[in-house]
This record gives C-alpha cells, sequence and structure tokens, in this order.
C-alpha cells in the first residue's frame, strides 16, 4: 500500500499526545504517522509494519483516542460495540484492520496501540480521508459581453465539495496558480492570439474530470470540436493516494 507519511512535526505531535494521555514516559520503538485516502462504498485495509507487530503480543485499534475498535491478545480478539462491528475484520495474522463499505464519516485518524509483557509499548497512527469521486461536470458561462472586436467572458466549472482543487488550461499549457479556482475570467482581444479552448480539471485525493470547451472568433464557445485534438498533457497537481483495496 503507498501511503503519504507525515512530517517529523506531525508525528511528534501524535507521540506527545499519547505519552501526555496514558501517562507513558517513553516509547521503546518509535511512533509512526501515515495518511491515506479512500473512495466512500469501497473497502480499505489499515496495516502497520510487521516488523513492528512482531515484537508486541497485545494491540489495540481505536477510532479515535478514546474510542476502542477492536483489541487482541493471546487469548483472542475482542470487537467493540461501535458504529463498525459488522463493518471491520482484524486479520489474525497482519493484524491488519479491513474496513468494509466505508463511509465520509469514517475519516479519522485511526490509532494501533501495541504492547508486550515487557512493557515495551508503541504506536501507529493512520489518518484516513474517505472521498467521494469528483462527479461529472460541464463548464458553464457565467457571463459574456462584446465591446467591439473584444470578448469578456466568466467561465464556471463550480461544484458544492470543498475537498476538491481547479485548475484551468488553454492550448498552450496551465493559466498561472493564481487563476486555478471555479471561475475564469477570460479577456479576448482582437491584437492577441487566443487560445482554441480553454479545459477545466477538478480533482481530489482519488480523482478527477475535467470539461472543455471550444473558442472561435469573434465570441462564440462550442462544447466540442473535430479539429482540436483530446489534451493529452493534462495532469493532477494533487497525488492521487491508492489505497489497498480488499480482494
Amino acid at each position: 500500500m503507498d501511503v503519504t507519511k507525515t512530517g517529523p512535526g506531525e508525528r511528534g505531535k501524535y507521540c506527545a499526545s499519547w505519552l501526555e494521555k496514558w501517562a507513558v514516559k517513553e516509547l521503546t520503538d518509535i511512533c509512526h504517522s501515515e495518511k491515506i485516502a479512500g473512495v466512500s462504498g469501497s473497502n480499505v485495509t489499515l496495516q502497520s509494519s510487521r516488523k513492528l507487530l512482531d515484537k508486541y503480543s497485545h494491540g489495540t485499534w481505536f477510532y479515535t483516542t478514546n474510542q476502542k475498535i477492536v483489541e487482541w491478545d493471546s487469548s483472542g480478539i475482542n470487537y467493540f460495540n461501535t458504529r463498525f462491528k459488522h463493518r471491520v475484520r482484524l486479520d489474525p495474522q497482519s493484524h491488519a484492520l479491513h474496513i468494509y463499505n466505508v463511509e465520509k464519516q469514517d475519516s479519522s485518524t485511526y490509532l494501533l496501540r501495541l504492547s508486550n509483557e515487557g512493557g515495551s509499548e508503541a504506536q501507529t497512527s493512520i489518518t484516513l480521508e474517505v472521498l467521494d469521486p469528483v462527479p461529472n461536470f460541464t463548464i458553464k458561462i457565467e457571463m459574456k459581453k462584446e465591446v467591439g472586436d473584444n470578448c469578456y467572458m466568466n467561465l464556471s466549472c463550480d461544484i458544492p465539495d470543498p475537498s476538491v482543487d481547479y485548475i484551468w488550461y488553454k492550448d498552450s499549457g496551465p493559466f498561472p496558480k493564481e487563476l486555478h479556482r471555479s471561475v475564469l475570467e477570460v479577456n479576448l482581444t482582437s491584437s492577441h492570439r487566443q487560445s482554441k479552448f480553454y479545459t477545466c480539471q477538478i480533482s481530489n485525493a482519488i480523482s478527477s474530470k475535467n470539461d472543455t470547451v471550444y473558442f472561435h472568433p469573434p465570441c462564440n464557445l462550442e462544447r466540442s470540436s473535430g479539429v482540436i485534438p483530446i489534451v493529452h498533457w493534462l495532469v493532477a497537481l494533487i497525488p492521487i493516494i491508492p489505497v489497498l483495496l480488499l480482494t
């Protein structure tokens, strides 16, 4: 499973919080922090390194710092009566936590606390963000005004999702970052070469979609064109983080 590791500052924050809450003076193993993204309705797996788990005989998965999901020791596995009770399974060998049919409300920082009879303790934190795929959309013309040979337009691709990012492209490449928002103001003047198309790309951590309109002077836009090839260089600025899906 590919994950984005958190930086030293974030790792220290989780470790310090745990040390304070549970009155632990020190950790035998360094705290680990990871971050993954999952698609709503899919199955995901939260898993720590096997090398770390081999040292410990008792472990607990938490949804928050005080809500237990499941724990295990040499006597067996115990699932707690939570919203996850019928949607989780602990792998008895790897102690990975399988969560089925994840919901957006499942987004949280999950904690795995480990200990052994010798008093050694360790913790892994995995931040799971559950997102909906970016929906299909169409670019809308919010305003169009012709003044002589000049054309002024506002193009919009806004969707009601605060987790997404917007990128606008023209035929020469992406617009500057300061214009990466849901509405693009286009000023078309007869004295300058104009882009033949405008593309809006909407992305989040798991998916991306785009739509394109084509420009024909003096001030006309069309949904499609048989002349302009599809934009093959579109790339998402946010890395898509694959999640280990259950098979």
